[in-house]
């Protein structure tokens, strides 16, 4: 392989993603010595919303997740993900 830029020191995320935004990752990086892995402590990035719903189906949403013991936002956001992949099988 031929002789590989070296990587810069980064002060932050937002210069390194600057720099990869306008730089060839080749220069820099041997990939056929590049191997797979799995990063399972990642989160994903989240979005907070503001969300308006009838009270009523508010008060349903909350008895039925108390049922399954989980807090009312993660039985919505698997709601929306039901519907979401439901749509996407039409």
């Amino acid at each position: 392989m031929e002789n590989l830029k070296k990587i810069p020191e980064f002060k932050n995320e937002a210069e390194e993603f600057e720099f990869w935004s306008k730089s060839d990752c080749f220069e820099y990086i041997n990939w056929d010595k590049a191997r797979n892995t799995k990063f399972t402590n990642l989160k994903k990035t989240t979005k907070k919303i503001s969300l308006t719903i009838p009270f009523d189906l508010f008060e349903k949403i909350k008895v039925r997740a108390n049922k399954f013991n989980i807090p009312y936002q993660s039985l919505i956001k698997m709601y929306i993900l039901k519907a979401y992949n439901e749509y996407l099988q039409k």
